[in-house]
C-alpha cells in the first residue's frame, strides 16, 4: 500500500512540476492566453486538482500593474544630479518619483529596523510571525505584526488597509509574489521611495530634503536612523511633539547598528548626539522658471512629461548668478526697476548652463513669478549685428561703407539716434558699435524689409509670426516682440558656425542653427553621415567674424554726449538694446565658448528714465562674464574671406581716383559697390574756385579727385570732421550749368505727411522745417504755397504754423538755386 501511495505521489508530482515548468515560461514571456489556455486544458483533464493551479494563476496575476500610480512631484535636478527645485504633486504630497538606489546607511538602518532576514526569506519570515504572535499573546496586545519590508511594500501599495488577519494573509501571498520578479534591492527601493515619513512626506528623497535639506546620499548615520524608523511612526516627526520618544527609536537603532559591528562605539556616541530637525526645511528654489516652463511644456496629459527632469543647468553657475542679479536688482529698485532675467548657454552644446527667469526678491506684487526670458518683449536694437552680418553676407555693404545718418522722414516712420545728434554719414562697424538708429534704417530699407523678415524666422525668432508690412522698417528697432531665449540662442548659433568652420574644413553643418536645450542628453549631435554644405545657410563664417569684430569695440555716448568705449579684460562680442519709451533694456554677449543674455525692466511694462540697455543690463553682462572663462578670441575664418581693396574714405570698392586700401571682407564684398562719393572737380589754378571749360583756358584748369558728400551729410559732417573739404565755390564768371543744386532738405526730406499735435487752446502746434546749405554763408529764402515767408541766413530753421492740408515749400538761394518739396498738415496725436 505504501508502495501504491508513494508511486501515485511521485507521479503526481512529477505532473505538477512539469506543469509549473510550462506556466513559468509562459509567464516569463508574458504570455497571458498560452496561461489561461494551458492552465484551462490541464483543469479539464484532472477536475479533481482545479483548486491548486487556480491559486497559481491567482497568485502569477494578483500584482498590480503599475504597482503605484500615486501623482508626483515634479523635480528639477542640475547636470550633475542635484535637486535645483520641486513642485508639490498633485494630491498636495511631496513624493518624489520613485528612486533606483537605496543609500547604503539607510538600507543597513532600515533592514536592521524592520527586518532583519530580509535578504533570507522568499517575502514572508515565519520566525518574525512567530515572534510576533508571541509578543502579541504575551501583552495581550498587538504590538508587532510580522510583517517584512516587502510585505510593507504590499500593504502601502494597497493604501494602508486595516491591520487584519486576512489583510495580512494577502500580503503575504503577494509579498512572496513580489520576491518572484523584483530584486532584494527593487524591493527596498520602492519602500524608500513610497513609505510615508510623516505630514504630507512620503518618500526617503523628499523626506531627506524636507528635514535634512540634502540629498539622501549625504545623511548621516543619525539621520539615516531617523528616517529609518519615522515610517513606523511618522507622527513623531512633528516639531514640539514626541521628541523624546522618537530620539528614544533612534538611539536604540544606533546601538543596535554598533552591536551588530556595523558602526563603531564613536560614531555610535557622535550620531546619539546629533540633534533632530526642529521644523521641515524649505526646499530648494534655485530654478523655479524653468520648473514651471517644465510642468507648461508637458502639460498634456496625452503626452505626460518625465517627472525628474536632469536638467543641463550648472547649480554653482545658477546660484552665482542669481546672486548677481539679486545684487544689480537691489541697486534698480530705487529707480522703480524691478525685474531681471539672465540666460547662459553653451556654445557648443547649445545647453543652457543658467536659466534665471526672473530675479528672486522683487516680489509677487512685482511679477517675480514671470518668465521673462520666454516673455515677448520689445527687441530694441539688439537685431542690429544680425542686419550687419546680413549685409556684408550679401555684399551689399562692407565694414567700412559709409551710411548715411541724417535725419529722415520714411511715411509716417521718423527715426532718431539715440542721442538726437547726426554724423552726416557713418562706416557700417562704426554705426553699429555706436547703435546708431538712423543708418540701420536706410540700411533695412536697401537690404529689403521682406528679407530680412524671412531671415529672422529662419534664425528661429518664435515670436516675429506677423507679415513684414505689420512691423515696417521700425522692425530693426524694436518694432518687433522677442525673447531672451530667441536672441541668446541666435548669436549662440552664430558663434558656434563660426567655431566649427574651420573643424569642418571651411564647411557649414545646417544643424549649428538650432533650438536650445535645457534636458540632459538632448542635444544635438551631428550624425556621421550628414552632408556638410559649402554655401553658408543664412550668415557665412566671415560675415559672423566681422559682425563679432564690430560688436567687440562696443562704444556709447557719456552724458556729455561724447563717444566712450566700453570693454572688459576679456574679449567679449557684446551688443545692448533698448526699447520705445524705456521699457525693456537688453545685453548680450557671446564668445567662443559661451553666449549669455540679459534682460532688465519691468514685468508689467512700465518704462522708467534711465533704464538703457549699457547702464541697466550691460554691468550684470560682465558681472556673469568674470564668472566665465573667455581665454581666447574666435580664430578667423581666412577660407570665407579675401582681401580687397577699397576706397580709404568711403569703405566701398574703390574708383581709379580713390585713395585705395586693403581690407578682409567676406567672399560676396566682390559684388559690392563702387564709391559714390568721389569725383574729379576742376579748379582755378589756385584751387579755390571751381571753373569748366566755357569759363576757364583748358591749360589752366586743374582737374582732382575730390571726396563730395551731399548737402545734407555734408552739414553734419563738417561738424565733427574738421579735416572734410567741402567743394569750392563755382566761380562768379562761371554759370551752373552743371545743374547741381547745393541745398538740400532734412525736413521734411520727401513727400511726408506731418502729423502735429494740437495744444490745448485748439491750435496747432508748430512745425520745424531744416535746410542744408554748402555755402555756410548763404542766405535761403523761404515760400509756402508761392507765399514769401522769410529768408534764413547760417541756420537754416524756420518754425512755421501751415494750415491743415497739403502745401507746397519752395526755397531759392542768393544764387537762384531752387528746391521744393510737397508735404500734408494732419492735425492730432501721432
Amino acid at each position: 500500500m505504501k508502495a501504491a501511495l508513494l508511486s501515485k505521489f511521485r507521479q503526481w508530482r512529477g505532473v505538477v512540476a512539469t506543469r509549473l515548468r510550462s506556466l513559468a515560461t509562459a509567464f516569463r514571456k508574458r504570455d497571458v492566453r498560452v496561461l489561461l489556455k494551458d492552465t484551462g486544458a490541464w483543469m479539464y483533464r484532472k477536475r479533481r486538482w482545479w483548486p491548486a493551479p487556480v491559486l497559481f494563476l491567482s497568485w502569477l496575476l494578483c500584482l498590480p500593474n503599475p504597482l503605484f500610480d500615486d501623482p508626483t512631484s515634479v523635480v528639477l535636478e542640475s547636470r550633475k544630479g542635484e535637486l535645483l527645485c520641486a513642485r508639490i504633486a498633485a494630491d498636495e504630497q511631496w513624493r518624489f518619483p520613485a528612486i533606483d538606489t537605496v543609500p547604503t546607511r539607510y538600507a543597513q538602518a532600515l533592514i536592521e529596523f524592520e527586518d532583519r532576514r530580509f535578504y533570507r526569506h522568499p517575502g514572508v519570515d515565519p520566525i518574525a510571525i512567530v515572534r510576533a504572535l508571541r509578543q502579541n499573546a504575551a501583552q495581550k496586545a498587538v504590538v508587532s505584526g510580522g510583517s517584512t519590508i516587502t510585505m510593507q511594500v504590499i500593504r502601502m501599495a494597497r493604501k494602508d488597509r486595516p491591520r487584519t488577519v486576512w489583510n495580512k494573509v494577502v500580503e503575504a501571498f503577494m509579498g512572496t509574489r513580489l520576491e518572484l520578479t523584483h530584486s532584494k534591492m527593487d524591493i527596498l527601493a520602492l519602500y524608500a521611495s513610497h513609505a510615508p515619513f510623516g505630514g504630507n512626506v512620503v518618500g526617503l528623497d523628499a523626506a531627506s530634503w524636507r528635514y535634512f535639506g540634502k540629498s539622501p546620499a549625504l545623511l548621516s548615520w543619525a539621520e539615516a536612523a531617523t528616517l529609518a524608523v519615522l515610517p513606523n511612526s511618522p507622527a513623531l516627526i512633528h516639531p514640539g511633539r514626541n521628541r523624546s520618544a522618537l530620539i528614544a527609536k533612534r538611539d536604540r537603532l544606533l546601538r543596535r547598528l554598533q552591536a551588530r559591528g556595523v558602526i563603531d562605539e564613536t560614531t555610535c556616541r557622535l550620531a546619539m548626539d546629533e540633534p533632530l530637525p526642529t521644523a521641515p526645511h524649505p526646499l530648494p528654489r534655485e530654478a523655479p522658471h524653468l520648473l514651471d516652463r517644465v510642468c507648461k511644456e508637458h502639460a498634456d496629459p496625452r503626452k505626460p512629461g518625465p517627472a525628474r527632469v536632469h536638467s543641463t543647468l550648472d547649480q554653482e553657475l545658477q546660484r552665482q548668478i542669481n546672486d548677481i542679479l539679486e545684487r544689480r536688482q537691489s541697486i534698480l529698485a530705487g529707480n522703480g526697476i524691478h525685474n531681471m532675467a539672465a540666460l547662459v548657454l553653451d556654445v557648443q552644446s547649445g545647453e543652457v548652463l543658467a536659466y534665471i527667469g526672473n530675479v528672486i526678491g522683487a516680489g509677487t506684487e512685482h511679477g517675480e513669478e514671470v518668465d521673462v526670458i520666454k516673455a515677448p518683449r520689445s527687441s530694441g536694437s539688439i537685431l542690429k549685428p544680425i542686419l550687419y552680418a546680413l549685409a556684408l553676407q550679401d555684399g551689399q555693404i562692407l565694414p567700412g561703407s559709409l551710411l548715411a545718418d541724417v535725419p529722415v522722414q520714411l511715411r509716417d516712420f521718423r527715426p532718431l539716434n539715440f542721442s538726437e545728434k547726426y554724423e552726416g554719414v557713418a562706416p557700417a562697424r562704426r554705426a553699429l558699435s555706436r547703435s546708431l538708429n538712423v543708418p540701420f534704417v536706410n540700411l533695412l530699407q536697401d537690404y529689403g524689409l521682406e528679407r530680412f523678415h524671412f531671415a529672422l524666422n529662419k534664425l528661429q525668432f518664435s515670436t516675429i509670426r506677423k507679415p513684414a508690412g505689420h512691423y515696417g522698417l521700425s522692425l530693426i528697432l524694436g518694432g518687433a516682440e522677442t525673447t531672451l531665449w530667441d536672441i541668446t540662442n541666435c548669436y549662440a548659433s552664430m558663434a558656434r558656425m563660426l567655431e566649427h568652420f574651420p573643424a569642418y574644413s571651411g564647411r557649414y553643418d545646417p544643424g549649428d542653427f538650432r533650438p536650445a536645450t535645457y534636458v540632459m542628453g538632448a542635444s544635438y549631435r551631428r550624425p556621421a553621415e550628414t552632408r556638410l554644405h559649402r554655401d553658408a545657410p543664412l550668415i557665412g563664417a566671415g560675415a559672423a567674424w566681422l559682425s563679432f569684430e564690430a560688436m567687440r569695440r562696443l562704444e556709447r555716448p557719456d552724458d556729455e554726449g561724447e563717444w566712450e568705449s566700453f570693454g572688459s579684460g576679456q574679449p567679449v562680442a557684446w551688443k545692448t538694446g533698448t526699447s520705445f519709451g524705456f521699457r525693456d533694456a537688453w545685453a548680450v554677449g557671446v564668445t567662443p565658448r559661451y553666449a549669455v543674455g540679459v534682460w532688465v525692466g519691468n514685468a508689467d511694462g512700465e518704462g522708467r528714465p534711465g533704464l538703457i540697455g549699457v547702464r541697466a543690463a550691460a554691468p550684470a553682462l560682465f558681472d556673469i562674464f568674470q564668472l566665465l572663462s573667455a581665454d581666447r578670441w574666435f580664430y578667423q575664418p581666412y577660407d570665407d574671406m579675401i582681401q580687397l581693396p577699397v576706397c580709404a574714405r568711403s569703405g566701398y570698392r574703390p574708383l581709379a581716383i580713390c585713395p585705395a586700401d586693403t581690407i578682409w571682407a567676406p567672399k560676396a564684398a566682390v559684388r559690392a559697390r563702387a564709391c559714390p562719393y568721389h569725383e574729379t572737380i576742376h579748379t582755378d589754378s589756385s584751387g579755390q574756385w571751381q571753373v569748366h571749360a566755357d569759363c576757364e583756358a583748358a591749360d589752366r584748369i586743374v582737374s582732382s579727385a575730390w571726396f563730395v558728400l551731399p548737402p545734407l551729410e555734408e552739414y553734419f559732417y563738417v561738424k565733427k570732421n574738421t579735416d572734410y573739404r567741402p567743394l569750392p565755390p563755382l566761380r562768379p564768371d562761371c554759370d551752373g550749368s552743371d545743374g547741381a543744386v547745393p541745398m538740400q532738405l532734412a525736413y521734411p526730406r520727401r513727400p511726408t505727411r506731418i502729423f502735429v499735435p494740437v495744444n490745448l487752446d485748439g491750435r496747432m502746434s508748430q512745425t520745424v522745417f531744416t535746410v542744408a546749405h554748402r555755402n555756410p554763408n548763404a542766405t535761403v529764402h523761404w515760400h509756402i504755397d508761392d507765399e514769401y515767408i522769410g529768408a534764413t541766413s547760417v541756420f537754416h530753421n524756420l518754425a512755421l504754423t501751415p494750415s491743415e492740408g497739403k502745401h507746397t515749400l519752395t526755397l531759392v538761394d542768393q544764387d537762384g538755386h531752387r528746391l521744393q518739396q510737397v508735404f500734408e498738415i494732419v492735425p492730432g496725436r501721432r
